[in-house]
């Protein structure tokens, strides 16, 4: 005997018995031996033996139904059917609809079940994870993955992020100003009439196809900005910025190429030398590791904390000549002593007052063992040293502009102010240096 699942909810969209012609009701019967088309029966059929031409009472059968468990012990299979039959008809979370057209559990149930076994079970899960690496090993012969370019935003009428994308509208997929702007104005005066000499008509034919030739490269340029997606400049920018300095530089320098190349075969090449240039530095630190005689990477650990102890110590003593510019003024040695001391213990270094000797301007915030200093780059340490502002600080500070500057469209000094309260020559250093870099635009 083998439990099998039922046709639908509806009695109509049942086959009928082949005997008494009545729409089958769960549990039927099915001949095992006749079919196709297979031979159902009714149960009162089947127990008064009916026979019909090739069929025999006496043949195996199979007992139809689906009054049987499968997820829950609770829930048969025809709920299980039922469920999901309306969910699709009534649409993912209203469930109070599912409960009325089941008419065979409540509310909390239908959500209760669908949640725990469709969509929290590990099992599905699983099987969406196969099927989302067997789909990445399918492209895992690219480089990088290529993604054509979004809907771009739609920001106001000459507004920053408007003139950012080249006065570009969205709703149209055209420009305020196309390329060659005026190519028709050659036209204008052109009129094709019978008394026209062949050199003048002649003439004319070839200022239609300059002007053909225009509208080529008005559409060979707009594909190569869809394509490429150059609409939204900001997160083009984004995206460079993924890259070390050294690749943004090549980045910037091969950008012209993108009109011989297409999207992907143009993120392959950046993609390459990208990885050719993390391989040589790869190589230059194992030649390095080679020169001091290093065989294996534990040793290289080893001498990696080591260099970088002694790297702090060289720092230290480098340090000394700071505190000798301040030996000969007791009161300004006394100020450097406790900005350090404010520093070590990771407060914000009090401003220094004047001497009566003369003013001295306060040596660069020494960074190392100050949390954050890892997040940061070259460029952003350097701006911490000489602004004296702690990594902590600075990415907060930074992470608040940037986020006001996107939902603005751009920023001004004043409302940096009021967002961060510090020194407002900080905050302008601060904003002059994040603009400068790309991180935020001038509103």
């Amino acid at each position: 005997m083998e439990r099998l699942a039922s046709f639908g909810n509806d009695p109509f969209d049942k086959p009928p018995c082949r005997g008494c012609s009545s729409y089958l009701t769960e549990p039927y019967v099915k001949c095992a031996e006749c079919g196709p088309p297979p031979f159902l029966l009714c149960l009162q059929c089947f127990t008064r033996g009916f026979e019909y031409k090739k069929h025999q009472s006496d043949h195996t059968y199979e007992i139809m139904t689906s009054d049987f468990p499968v997820l829950d012990p609770n829930w048969t299979a025809q709920e299980e059917m039922s469920l999901l039959e309306a969910v699709m008809d009534c649409g993912f979370g209203n469930w109070q609809d599912v409960a009325n057209q089941m008419c065979t559990k409540s509310k909390e149930e239908c959500e209760k079940h669908y949640m725990k076994h469709f969509i929290n079970n590990p099992l599905f899960a699983s099987t969406l994870l196969n099927l989302k690496q067997a789909e990445e090993a399918q492209h895992s012969e690219t480089a990088i993955p290529f993604h054509s370019a979004d809907d771009p935003p739609r920001p106001t009428f000459d507004s920053l992020l408007s003139r950012d994308m080249a006065g570009y509208m969205p709703a149209r997929a055209d420009f305020v100003e196309e390329f060659d702007n005026y190519a028709e104005w050659d036209l204008r005066d052109i009129d094709f009439v019978e008394d026209d000499s062949d050199i003048l008509h002649a003439l004319k034919i070839a200022v239609v196809d300059i002007y053909h030739s225009r509208l080529k490269e008005r559409q060979r340029r707009k594909k190569i900005i869809r394509d490429h997606g150059l609409i939204n400049l900001r997160k083009f920018q984004i995206l460079e910025r993924r890259y070390p300095k050294e690749v943004q530089d090549l980045y910037e320098t091969m950008r012209r190429f993108a009109r011989i190349l297409g999207p992907v075969e143009h993120d392959k090449f950046i993609e390459s030398h990208a990885l050719e240039f993390e391989l040589r530095r790869e190589i230059k630190r194992l030649q390095e590791y080679r020169a001091a005689g290093i065989t294996n990477f534990c040793s290289a650990r080893t001498y990696d904390h080591l260099k970088k102890s002694r790297d702090e110590e060289r720092l230290k003593r480098t340090m000394l000549s700071e505190v000798l510019q301040y030996i000969q003024d007791s009161s300004a040695c006394q100020q450097w002593l406790s900005r350090q001391a404010d520093i070590d213990s990771g407060l914000t270094p009090t401003v220094p007052v004047p001497s009566t000797t003369g003013r001295r301007s306060a040596p660069p915030l020494n960074l190392t063992g100050l949390p954050g200093t890892e997040k940061l780059n070259e460029k952003e340490k350097e701006l911490c040293q000489m602004v004296r502002l702690v990594p902590g600080a600075y990415l907060e500070y930074k992470a608040a502009l940037v986020n006001e500057c996107n939902k603005q469209g751009g920023l001004r000094l004043a409302q940096a102010r009021a967002l961060i309260k510090i020194d407002v020559n900080k905050t302008r250093k601060i904003y002059d240096f994040l603009i400068r870099e790309g991180y935020i635009t001038k509103a």
